[in-house]
Order: structure tokens, then sequence, then C-alpha cells
């Protein structure tokens, strides 16, 4: 366990660094505001084509991946819709996210920490799986949840520039056109500055102020994410056997915090947006501990 969370201290000081700095205003609020714009529609998009236009779609262990990854998310959707009934429906879509959604920017930086350039590959593509049918299935029962209308936020996933970079990386790939050059070398470049930029934007989005609320409710989807969603990833690694470093990515993809999106689409569809901030924020410093415990205890089920 100490080896592990030496490997993956960095990635936690590069969240720390960046929530210092937009506390200590550097450079400028503004500027974090925009940098997470950036990330989202020009850096990250550029990680996922490079990756995924050059990866070997035919493998198996894509299916192996993909199963393992719907298991625990799934398992964690029908905890969060569960627990959630004790609440009222703005309170109980909060847990919902909280339970299942992920941060894809912590996979991907512990990924490549942990296993270098082959373990972000398998990162991107665990990524590139599980993004498309997060947010339709997120989004989807939310509206159920809430009573929100679904044509303008289904209008948003068609252009969601995540979802985008994937469909063309994916058609590259089919098409044999894995390596264009000036495109794909512009695309790596900025993929690289992804990491770093995206983790300090983690830490700069985090939202002390407003922890005091509902404990019982940041509790009941902390234990969906970091438990619930973990067992079923396990279940079906024991089942499915994959390749080592398949086993170790999707384990990561088990032991992350709530992702920072859910707080938008909380505030677009009228959820509690104070309450899911709580949760991101809570989930996320409690994983400075809960992801080497996590990887550790899995790897010693596992053998």
């Amino acid at each position: 366990m100490l080896t592990i969370f030496i490997a993956i201290a960095p990635v936690f000081l590069m969240i720390i660094l960046g929530y210092l700095l937009r506390r200590g205003g550097i450079p400028s609020t503004e500027f974090w505001n925009l940098n997470d714009k950036l990330v989202y529609w020009v850096l990250m998009p550029a990680l996922f084509f490079a990756k995924i236009s050059a990866a070997d779609l035919t493998s198996p262990e894509i299916w192996s991946l993909a199963a393992i990854l719907y298991a625990g998310f799934f398992a964690a959707i029908a905890c969060g819709l569960l627990l959630g009934r004790a609440w009222a429906p703005a309170e109980a879509s909060s847990i919902l996210q909280g339970s299942a959604r992920f941060n894809t920017f912590i996979a991907l930086a512990l990924a490549e920490a942990l296993f270098g350039s082959a373990g972000l590959q398998v990162a991107v593509l665990g990524s590139a799986l599980l993004i498309p049918v997060v947010n339709v299935t997120v989004v989807s029962l939310l509206s159920l949840q809430l009573g929100a209308g679904r044509g303008g936020l289904l209008g948003q996933l068609i252009r969601n520039p995540l979802i985008l970079s994937i469909l063309a990386g994916v058609l590259f790939n089919l098409m044999g056109w894995q390596e264009v050059p000036v495109l794909h070398e512009m695309a790596r470049v900025l993929g690289s500055a992804a990491l770093p930029i995206m983790l300090m934007c983690v830490g700069a989005n985090l939202k002390l102020r407003g922890l005091q609320a509902s404990a019982a409710a940041i509790g009941a989807a902390t234990f969906g994410k970091l438990v619930v969603f973990p067992a079923g990833v396990m279940l079906a690694l024991l089942a499915l056997q994959p390749e080592q470093l398949t086993s170790e990515v999707a384990i990561i993809f088990a032991a992350l915090p709530t992702g920072v999106a859910a707080y938008t689409l909380a505030r677009q569809m009228g959820g509690n947006s104070l309450l899911m901030a709580a949760i991101i924020t809570s989930q996320t410093l409690l994983s400075f501990l809960t992801l080497p415990a996590t990887l550790t205890l899995l790897r010693w089920i596992l053998g």
C-alpha cells in the first residue's frame, strides 16, 4: 500500500496545488474558469482522439474491460436509485450522480503514474467505453427524477466534445487512418498537456464550504461510489479474469471519486447543486486514503 501511495502522491499533490492556487487568486478566478473550458473542449478531446485512433480495437480485452466497468457502474446506479428513495427528488438526483459518476481526469493520471503509457492507453479506452453510457444513463434517470425536459440536454450530449472525439478516434481507427501527419502530432502535444492541467482544475473546483450538507446523503452517495462500484468491478474481475493490466486499470476506475461534471449537471437540471458539490469534495478528499487502500485490497483479493 505504501508503494502505491507514493506512486500516486504526485497526482493528489497536483490537485492540492490547484486548490491552493485558486484560493490564492493565482493567477485569477477567471483563469481557472477558462481553464475548465480549455480542458473540456480542447485538451481532453485531443488526448482521446490521439489514443483511440491508434489503439488496437480488435483486442478481446476491450470487451472484458467493458463488461467489468459496466458491472460496477450499473451496480452503483442501482444502489443510488435505491438509497435515494429516502430523500426528495432534488437530493436523490445528487445521490444518484454521487454513487455512479467518476472523475475521468484522476483515472487517466493514476493509470499513467502507476503503469506508464500502456496504462494510460487502457484508461483512455475505459473512459471511451464509459463516457457515452454514463452520460446517457444519468441524464435520462435525472430527467425522470426531476421531471426536466430531455430534448435540449440530449442535444448537448450529441455535441459533447468528449463523445465526438471518441467517435472521431474510432472512425479514424476503423478506416486505417491511425497516423495522419501534423494532425496526430498536434493531438499528442495537446494531449500531453491535458493531465497536469486537468488535475489542477480538479483541485481548483473543490468547494470546502458547504460540507455541512446532509451527512446522511453524502454517506449514501459515498457508499455507492466507494463500496458498491468497487464490489461490482471486483465480482466481474473474478468472473472474467482478464489480463493483469486490464484488471489494474479497472480497479482504478472502481475506486475513483465522483467527477466535477456532476455539479454542472445538477445545476442545469434542477438538482441539489450544493449537496452535489459537498459530495464531490468529500469523496475527492476521502479518496486520498481510500484509493490506495482499495487498490491494495482488490489486488490482494485477486491474488
